[in-house]
């Protein structure tokens, strides 16, 4: 493998002058950059990028711990994450903690040891978890996502999930239902809590009530919506509209209404959140709240790279506000 010495000397010039031409630290001339260029070229030469990080003190390389799921809001993210990455010019690692606190511990500890520049973690089953490991490396900045409050120093991406929450139930309401059930999200998670917090706000704000037997606290995953719904369907009377606290809930519902002979939004009415991808091509198309899933990726990334420049300070949250998109799932009742 041809180095700077070698090109040296076939360009005829000192090893530091190809380092500085190489490395675009200092003005070379013209003519000698091009012969510098052209002996690389000639000797295939490819410069390390394991020794330019050591010289440098970056890797340009950021790890990402993501939790096991069949959402692909995780994947949606984790691509807004990658493309960002990608057009810094940096790379990015990425670990799966499958929920497991040990695993976790174990790819941070990995990741350090690959002396990656920043973290982004995005595994919420581990919220409320205490990383002490981070206190070791203070010059590492770590950018949480859809987490609650963080008991370590770090930066925070996240949605306004009380709002969105808010925006899913007023819209049922504003279109004439009065009977309507939520299935939440497990409610020792923040962002589940938070929506389904939202849902109560704008009952309240309407004069509701709430049926205890139409709210289900499920998993957040296409078999939580599918059983919470066979749940609403046992007890009885169902109501005129469900709010599914995201899309994959949403998608059990209809597969379990489905099997019962019902039929959304004839029967009753559906709402979910997130506004993954395929959202818009479920039959009848989803109503749902949406999370800008390419920008919390995007964001995460900005704010390590603002850190990594000394740009910021003080601890910031990055709150983005979600949306309704309204298509097929909510049907309008005379009132």
């Amino acid at each position: 493998m041809a180095t700077m010495k070698d090109i040296a000397k076939l360009a005829g010039v000192s090893s530091s002058t190809v380092s500085h031409v190489i490395n675009q630290s200092r003005y070379v001339s013209e003519e000698i950059t091009e012969r510098v260029n052209r002996a690389a070229q000639e000797l295939n030469y490819t410069p390390s990028a394991l020794a330019r990080s050591l010289k440098m003190n970056r890797t340009k390389t950021f790890g990402m711990l993501v939790t096991t799921s069949t959402n692909p809001f995780y994947g949606e993210v984790v691509k807004g994450v990658e493309r960002s990455c990608y057009q810094q010019g940096y790379n990015l690692i990425l670990c799966n903690t499958e929920g497991d606190h040990q695993r976790m511990q174990d790819s941070i500890n990995t990741l350090l040891q690959k002396r990656v520049d920043g973290m982004i973690l995005m595994c919420s089953s581990m919220e409320g978890e205490r990383i002490d490991i981070f206190e070791k490396y203070p010059d590492i900045p770590v950018v949480v996502m859809d987490w609650g409050p963080i008991l370590f120093t770090s930066d925070k991406i996240q949605d306004n999930s009380l709002s969105g929450g808010y925006m899913a139930a007023k819209h049922l309401i504003d279109c004439g239902h009065r009977d309507i059930g939520c299935i939440t999200g497990p409610l020792n998670r923040y962002q589940a809590m938070m929506r389904y917090e939202g849902f109560k706000r704008a009952l309240n704000e309407a004069g509701l009530p709430f049926n205890p037997k139409w709210i289900v606290e499920s998993n957040f995953e296409c078999d939580g919506g599918y059983d919470a719904f066979n749940r609403i369907y046992a007890s009885g009377e169902l109501p005129t509209a469900i709010f599914a606290c995201n899309d994959m809930m949403a998608m059990g519902v209809m597969n379990a209404a489905n099997e019962k002979g019902l039929s959304v939004p004839n029967d009753f009415s559906l709402m979910g959140y997130d506004d993954i991808h395929i959202a818009q091509f479920m039959s009848p198309a989803l109503t749902t709240i949406h999370q800008p899933k390419y920008r919390l990726g995007q964001a995460a990334v900005d704010t390590l790279l603002k850190r990594l420049a000394g740009e910021t300070r003080e601890v910031d949250v990055v709150q983005f506000e979600p949306m309704l998109v309204e298509r097929k799932t909510v049907a309008t009742l005379k009132k």
